[in-house]
């Protein structure tokens, strides 16, 4: 169901988020008192400054403290992972917005027409968030590249970090936006050509052993039967739901007239139930757990 296909990526982002979450507890550490690589001769309390200055802790080696750079590259990395699945819904939302697939429609508010067909909807905010995403790998590329080669403690090469990171920063922050509002106010699924589209394919060859293997039927022949009955339907132009009951008949003597509402889209998607899976009972229950962790 759309609504499945939807929280994959909140599951996602969800991850994203934690992601950071547990990033933070290695940024917030405290490098002060650290000097210049060696600490200090005089009688200061580092802990108690980390207090003052709402750090969680401190370096435990001013070596490490002055040269570590583990925690820029480790946002580096999850700013790459969250730009990841942005950009693999942005290539969806493109191509679902192709006339070939025809799933959704953008809306003016997030698109602009084309230079020369007056008739096209250029995808900008995906088609811009696809190729951010790239730029953002390239900072931590280009960090990890940085710190491989590099001794201790503090070498000038480590000024590289800072556009890196500021610059991810505000590349993902508005990449994050702007999705948002692609997704709250850009576009509009068209529930007609997604129902026609599910009716126009073999995705539903699957239930087809399993309605075989409940009644009884081996899945290994139940398999190879339905691996022919698609081979009868591609010679003779038809889908599934095309065969006349006798025609199934000829193929297996198990086969009923239930057999048309095994195969029904509606029913394929309902029939997946466990958890986790596409079944409309596992898609409300996941809806409301999903609220529940926004909450």
């Amino acid at each position: 169901s759309l609504a499945h296909y939807l929280l994959a990526y909140f599951e996602m982002t969800d991850r994203d988020w934690e992601r950071l979450g547990d990033i933070s507890k290695r940024v917030n550490i405290s490098p002060l008192g650290c000097g210049a690589l060696a600490g200090t001769t005089f009688p200061i309390d580092r802990h108690y400054t980390a207090e003052l200055l709402q750090f969680d802790k401190v370096y435990a080696n001013s070596l490490d403290g002055v040269s570590d750079r583990d925690f820029a590259i480790e946002f580096l990395a999850a700013a790459s992972l969250i730009m990841v699945h942005l950009s693999r819904l942005s290539e969806e939302m493109i191509l679902w917005s192709s006339h070939e697939f025809g799933f959704i429609t953008l809306k003016d508010s997030c698109a602009t027409g084309s230079s020369i067909m007056p008739q096209k909807k250029n995808p900008d905010v995906p088609e811009l968030v696809r190729g951010k995403a790239g730029r953002v790998f390239g900072h931590l590329q280009a960090l990890l590249v940085v710190m491989k080669g590099l001794p201790l403690a503090y070498n000038k090469d480590l000024q590289e970090d800072k556009e890196a990171l500021f610059d991810t920063v505000k590349t993902v922050q508005g990449c994050l936006e702007a999705m948002t509002i692609l997704l709250r106010e850009g576009i509009a699924f068209r529930g007609d050509r997604l129902a026609a589209a599910v009716a126009e394919d073999f995705s539903n060859a699957t239930d087809v052993a399993d309605y075989l293997a409940a009644k009884g039927v081996p899945f290994r022949e139940a398999y190879n039967l339905v691996g022919k009955v698609v081979k009868t339907c591609l010679s003779g132009g038809k889908l599934l739901k095309d065969l006349t009951l006798l025609e199934w008949k000829e193929l297996h003597p198990a086969f009923e007239t239930d057999i048309y509402s095994a195969i029904a889209p509606q029913q394929v998607v309902a029939a997946r139930n466990s958890y986790g899976g596409t079944g409309f009972e596992q898609v409300k229950k996941s809806l409301i757990a999903a609220r529940d962790r926004i909450a």
